[in-house]
């Protein structure tokens, strides 16, 4: 079981939306049987089995081993993954393009730049899954207070001076057998999830 699996198909998507779909998925980080699952959610085992076998279809579970029960063969399964992300191109007809509008003030270009960050990356790790290889990223996560918007504007300056100054040191176009990589720095309010929920 991989710990995220980013889903790129729209069936897929859409089974995996599904709530009692979803319910499943999150059950099944440990293998089960439609069996056992229908106690858990409170279901049928036929409309467990129905799910399951649509969450099969598009790999968003995976056969573990079948047991014998009597006249009964019992399948067990589990999700292929603890976590998914739905990437754009799922929805490719009306997925974000950052290169539309290239304000980098705007909070909905940072959301297209993500979005294009978890397609690439997603493209990637399944291409580097088939090959059976790693794939080599690198991500900074942090977070810093601002006393005031001039310190905010100020440190997004400095910022983005320093990171083109080790692009340009570091970038090598001519380089043979060398392979381009994208940088992706993003500087967004927290979300205080605490408040939220008082």
């Amino acid at each position: 079981m991989h710990d995220v699996a980013v889903i790129d198909d729209a069936g897929a998507a859409e089974a995996a939306l599904d709530p009692v779909r979803a319910r499943l998925l999150a059950e099944l980080s440990e293998p089960g049987s439609a069996t056992t699952l229908a106690r858990q959610v409170g279901l049928t085992r036929q409309k467990v089995n129905y799910h399951l076998r649509t969450l099969e279809r598009h790999g968003l579970v995976e056969l573990v081993e079948e047991r014998r029960r009597g006249n009964v063969t019992e399948r067990v399964l589990r999700a292929t993954a603890a976590s998914y992300v739905i990437s754009p191109s799922a929805l490719a007809a009306v997925e974000p393009d950052p290169g539309r509008d290239p304000d980098r003030m705007s909070a909905r270009w940072l959301l297209a730049v993500a979005a294009r960050l978890v397609r690439d990356v997603g493209e990637l790790l399944a291409g580097a899954t088939r090959a059976r290889k790693r794939l080599a990223t690198f991500a900074v996560d942090g977070e810093v207070r601002f006393a005031s918007a001039a310190d905010r504007a100020a440190f997004a300056e400095e910022l983005a001076g320093a990171v083109a100054s080790l692009i340009s040191k570091y970038h090598d176009g001519a380089a043979a057998g060398g392979r381009a990589h994208r940088v992706v720095l993003a500087v967004h309010p927290t979300v205080n999830r605490e408040e939220e929920g008082r």
